[in-house]
């Protein structure tokens, strides 16, 4: 797990008071913050452009994008949409989560990264996240545009040469296999030197236009436990627990979470999270109490049965972790690790 040290104290320590201090079941870890949802891309696994163009044309102001973030606790932000970056203040809403020590990661596809990026100042508590989801023919067939591999390439260069923090969210699909995993991992990792890479199958996200190739449970497992043999696993500078990468190649199960990771868009606080939309409400407070949570999940809804997403696994593998001393020495081991590598 390559996660900085500063986030690491400053997340252990939310964890601590949350569970141990305030006695909380359900609290948020990091906020999946949708200030909007147009985008400059069309990919194949992903429908959030689906919206009638009313709503594409949307932007969430900036106060209320913080005083959600800030309504809910959480210590962390991931900035998602759509392109952030499409919004006007986007760089303002940066700079007051920033201000308040939130940790702040914003997802891209980088075409416009390189005309932002003055916008912006590096931070110890702010990161592009670039999206790359394969090695070049393979990234830009998944998101139906030529030259967004290179464009994304050579923003993450420029913003690495200015001093950003530069992170990477890579999907991947059942056209994936153990190598082109290896091949694009191992081009992040070794070549670009990004500082954490994530992960992740992809989700059967219910409006997306290609339903042909999502991943099925035992598929994810297959595929990870293959690309993670020979060392890779503790060798790439993944921002994972590692027990969701035990949870990936079949090692571990756990329940989802999603309460954990919740979705605050221009429509509000989405139930139960944003793979899936039953509903929005006002405030986290109302998300938690006003949705039934026991109906979610494999086994319960036939949404949730090939679902191996970070969203509502992530956290559960954290919460697992921090209720295991074993555990928790294995993830201090391995980010002390990591943080010496970079």
């Amino acid at each position: 797990m390559a996660m900085p040290l500063r986030q690491t104290i400053r997340v252990a320590s939310y964890l601590f008071e949350q569970k141990m201090v305030r006695r909380r079941e359900k609290f948020p870890l990091i906020v999946e913050l949708e200030p909007l949802f147009a985008c400059n891309l069309k990919c194949e696994g992903c429908g959030k452009i689906q919206h009638p163009a009313n709503v594409l044309k949307q932007r969430m102001p900036v106060a209320q994008a913080v005083g959600a973030v800030l309504e809910s606790g959480a210590p962390m932000v991931s900035i998602a949409g759509g392109e952030p970056l499409m919004h006007p203040q986007i760089d303002e809403i940066v700079r007051q989560l920033v201000a308040k020590k939130k940790f702040v990661f914003l997802c891209t596809n980088a075409l416009l990264l390189r005309k932002k990026i003055d916008k912006f100042t590096p931070s110890p508590y702010f990161a592009f996240t670039v999206h790359i989801d394969g090695m070049r023919e393979r990234h830009d067939e998944s998101v139906a545009k030529e030259g967004t591999f290179d464009e994304a390439v050579a923003a993450i260069k420029e913003a690495q040469r200015r001093g950003f923090r530069v992170t990477t969210n890579s999907t991947f699909f059942n056209t994936d296999t153990p190598q082109t995993i290896i091949e694009v991992m191992n081009y992040l990792n070794d070549d670009l030197k990004v500082e954490e890479m994530m992960l992740s199958p992809a989700y059967a996200y219910e409006k997306a236009p290609d339903q042909d190739h999502f991943l099925g449970v035992t598929q994810t497992r297959e595929l990870f436990k293959k690309a993670f043999d020979n060392g890779n696993r503790r060798r790439w500078r993944l921002n994972h627990s590692p027990l969701f990468l035990d949870f990936l190649e079949g090692k571990a199960d756990f329940p989802c979470t999603a309460w954990a990771i919740p979705n605050y868009s221009l429509f509000g606080w989405q139930r139960p999270c944003y793979l899936m939309a039953d509903g929005y409400v006002p405030t986290y407070q109302k998300l938690l109490d006003e949705t039934d949570w026991d109906k979610y999940g494999r086994g319960k809804d036939e949404r949730c049965d090939n679902c191996m997403a970070h969203c509502g696994y992530e956290p559960t593998a954290v919460l697992a972790t921090m209720g295991s001393l074993k555990e928790s020495i294995r993830a201090a081991r391995e980010t002390v690790a990591s943080n010496r590598a970079k």
